[in-house]
């Protein structure tokens, strides 16, 4: 298959929330007291009574040079508009060849943690500023461009009879994906673990309306520790086995016993340490199974992971090369735009060289098919398949400017030989 004919659907990409997002969706009896976007002296932040939350300039990088990449806070005049402005989203992603996007909040916190941080005080305010969330993404940033975004709500994570009604209530608009938490109990908020029976009626209203829990990493606040003074690169590098423990609690845990029909994502949680997962479950259950007592229903641990768990991946050219020792059919590409992972303006080409040893078939389903089966998601009905391929996207975006801009600070403070950075730092074609 050529480039040019991929058809790219991404099951992970971010939203940097814009500063009139409540506007129109928060009913009006809230509308003076829903999360506001202020400045200071630091950043742009917002504010929800007490609490506040800063967006990491680590998470909205697109446009930058990696020697601007940081952990420092930013406001949004220093990010490119695609990171909060949707009709510069669709320009992104048509430059980039991709035809949708499944894109995770980024004030809001994965599961609404945010929002949470306010039911004490004020639990029926908590409850309407997590629903007016839910419908601005759902009705004003992917119904803009129907076709073109993969809807993904956030769940009312303390109280899971909230959560099943959420579940209901967003699923009849059209969303079939959630963000929930890889690791409930590690939030600080009093939470139970994937063990209890707790999330029953939050798992049972997922079953019911065909909704993909998408737990991706980070939201499980525990991540991989080994020494306090460890570079960011020992942290980078270990991301993607943040999932390895959430993949355990899930196939040992009785969630998929209860509810057969349930699936679950692990968004960008990679997929080449999964061969070596199912193999070392498997051997646990069969080498312990006598004095720990597995209660999975007659199944291996490896047959629930491979039926229920759809997984997902940026850059992963072991785990392509083998995917024979996955499920092709819950194996799904990812561009994590605006993130510094993100494989943007180049996707397709990072694409075509991991999917070489791939048949076409298998190209389809990892990069398209298998994200709009999993999550009930049907552009061609909208938009003709001949002008869903990366040829034809780009084409759209012929004249969009995807060069590089340095601010002229790099990430760990310091000024920027902007004379240097020309030098170094060729404009990236328009398309």
């Amino acid at each position: 298959m050529r480039r040019n004919d991929f058809i790219l659907v991404s099951v992970d990409d971010h939203v940097i929330e814009p500063p009139d997002m409540f506007d129109g969706f928060i009913p009006a009896a809230y509308a003076d007291r829903a999360p506001r976007l202020v400045s200071d002296e630091r950043s742009d932040k917002w504010v929800f009574g007490a609490g506040e939350a800063r967006s990491s300039g680590l998470n909205a990088v697109a446009g930058r040079p990696p020697e601007e990449y940081g952990v420092e806070p930013m406001r949004l005049s220093e990010l490119r508009r695609g990171c909060y402005d949707v009709h510069e989203r669709v320009k992104d992603m048509n430059a980039n060849g991709v035809l949708a996007q499944l894109n995770f909040p980024s004030m809001a916190r994965f599961c609404g943690q945010f929002f949470a941080s306010r039911v004490d005080q004020d639990p029926e305010l908590a409850l309407a500023v997590l629903r007016a969330y839910n419908d601005w993404h759902i009705d004003a940033w992917c119904g803009s461009y129907p076709g073109r975004f993969i809807p993904c709500s956030i769940p009312p994570i303390w109280d899971p009879q909230l959560m099943a009604a959420e579940i209901h209530r967003t699923a009849a608009k059209g969303s079939h994906a959630v963000s929930f938490s890889m690791n409930p109990h590690a939030l600080g908020l009093g939470l139970p673990s994937l063990h209890s029976d707790h999330w029953d009626p939050f798992w049972a209203a997922c079953e019911d309306t065909g909704t993909v829990v998408c737990m991706h990493i980070g939201s499980g606040a525990v991540g991989v520790v080994t020494s306090p003074d460890a570079p960011m690169n020992v942290e980078i590098t270990c991301a993607g086995f943040k999932s390895f423990p959430t993949a355990a609690d899930l196939v040992w845990s009785p969630v998929f016993q209860k509810f057969r029909g349930l699936r679950v994502a692990l968004s960008e949680g990679g997929i080449g340490w999964i061969p070596y997962f199912l193999e070392r479950a498997d051997y646990t259950y069969r080498r312990h199974r006598a004095w720990t007592r597995p209660r999975l229903g007659g199944r291996l641990p490896s047959e629930i992971f491979l039926e229920h768990i759809l997984t997902c991946f940026i850059v992963d050219d072991f785990g392509v090369a083998n995917i024979d020792r996955l499920n092709e059919d819950m194996v799904s590409w990812e561009c994590d735009y605006p993130h510094s992972d993100s494989t943007w303006p180049n996707s397709p080409e990072v694409v075509e060289e991991a999917v070489r040893g791939l048949t076409d078939r298998q190209i389809d389903k990892v990069t398209h098919l298998n994200a709009m089966r999993a999550f009930s998601f049907d552009p061609f009905s909208i938009r003709p398949r001949e002008r869903c391929t990366v040829g034809a996207l780009r084409q759209e975006a012929v004249g969009h400017d995807i060069s590089i801009v340095s601010h002229g600070v790099r990430g760990d403070g310091a000024a920027v030989d902007l004379g240097q950075f020309a030098q170094s730092h060729q404009p990236a074609p328009s398309a």
